[in-house]
C-alpha cells in the first residue's frame, strides 16, 4: 500500500527560517510542498521519510532565501493491482459504490465488479447480496475490497480546444470511470488519482461478513 520514492528537488529556505538547522528546514520545506499532494505517475505522497542529500546552499540576488539541492525519500500512497485494501463505504448509487479511507476518498466499486446477485435498493440507498440471507452493503459499514486499476488524471492547463476535445471523447474507459465516480465530466472535476476496485470474490464485502 505504501512506497518510498526518491525526488530531487530545488528547496527553497526562506530567510525567516535561517534560524533553524538545515535538516529541520528542509523537512519543513518538503513537506509543506509535497505532503497530501498527488504526483502524476508516482502517487499520493504522505510525508518526508528521509533526506539522503543535502547540496551546499545558494541566495540568489535580490530575494534573499536559499536554494539548496536536496535529494530525499517520501512515504507515498500507491497500492498495487490486485492489493487487498479496507475502507468505509462513503454512498451507494445504481453505478456503484464509493469508498473513503482514513486519508483517501477516491475509490469506486462499479456495479460489475460486485458479487454476482448484487441489486441495487433505491429505497433503501443500497447494495444486497442476495444469498440465503440478504446481506446489505450500507453507508458508513467497513468493507474489504482489491484493487483492479489505477488512474491518474493529467491536472495540467490546458487550452479550450484540448478540453473540448477530451470532454467528447466519451468512449475513453479511464473517461467513462471518472465520470461514474464524480457524477460529471472527468475533465472538469476529476481527481488526479483515484481506484477503480472490486468486490467479488471470497473474503471480500463487509468485514463483519467473515468475522
Amino acid at each position: 500500500m505504501f512506497v518510498l520514492s526518491k525526488f530531487s528537488d530545488l528547496v527553497r529556505i526562506e530567510p525567516s527560517k535561517f534560524s533553524k538547522s538545515t535538516e529541520e528546514a528542509l523537512e519543513d520545506e518538503i513537506n509543506a510542498k509535497y505532503a497530501n499532494k498527488v504526483v502524476q505517475d508516482v502517487g499520493l505522497c504522505i510525508c518526508l521519510f528521509d533526506i539522503l542529500e543535502v547540496g551546499d546552499g545558494l541566495i540568489r540576488h535580490g530575494d534573499g532565501s536559499a536554494y539548496i539541492n536536496t535529494v530525499f525519500r517520501l512515504i507515498v500512497f500507491r497500492p498495487f493491482v490486485g492489493e487487498v485494501l479496507v475502507g468505509w463505504i462513503s454512498s451507494c448509487s445504481e453505478e456503484g459504490i464509493r469508498v473513503r479511507m482514513d486519508f483517501f476518498d477516491d475509490i469506486f466499486i462499479p456495479k460489475e465488479n460486485l458479487f454476482e446477485g448484487c441489486i441495487f435498493v433505491p429505497s433503501e440507498q443500497a447494495w444486497v447480496w442476495r444469498t440465503e440471507h440478504d446481506l446489505y452493503l450500507d453507508t458508513n459499514e467497513k468493507i474489504r475490497f482489491k484493487v483492479e486499476q489505477e488512474i491518474f488524471t493529467d491536472q495540467s492547463p490546458q487550452g479550450p480546444k484540448n478540453i473540448l476535445a477530451e470532454e467528447g471523447n466519451t468512449g475513453d474507459e479511464n473517461a467513462q470511470q471518472q465520470m461514474l465516480l464524480h457524477g460529471g465530466s472527468a475533465q472538469n472535476i476529476a481527481p488526479p488519482y483515484s481506484l477503480v476496485v472490486s468486490c467479488q470474490t471470497y473474503g471480500m464485502g463487509l468485514v463483519t461478513w467473515w468475522d
